[in-house]
């Protein structure tokens, strides 16, 4: 039992890390702003096209908003998959990890 413990751990070790590698990328405004993230919810980088800036800073504000929202959803699904497939079989209580 012991021995399983510290092989999960292990194996959580390393997907953190992988999570951390992972990105995904949010965007609004049909692609005018574009958000990445990492597995870890880290904002990597924000974009938004020139063109928005001509609709006002409110507009803007709400784009890069709901960008970020997106990517951090995503991100944050991203690591639940991940969770899944490394409990797969282990047939614990929902809510544990």
């Amino acid at each position: 039992m012991l021995k399983q413990i510290q092989q999960m751990q292990t194996r959580m070790a390393r997907m953190q890390e992988e999570l951390g590698a992972m990105t995904v990328t949010g965007t609004a405004g049909g692609g005018a702003v574009t958000v990445v993230a990492t597995g870890h919810q880290q904002i990597q980088s924000i974009a938004i096209q020139t063109e928005v800036l001509e609709e006002g800073a409110e507009m803007v504000s709400d784009l890069v908003l709901a960008a970020v929202n997106a990517a951090l959803d995503q991100s944050r699904d991203l690591a639940t998959q991940q969770m899944g497939q490394l409990t797969a079989g282990l047939n614990l209580p929902p809510g544990l990890l």
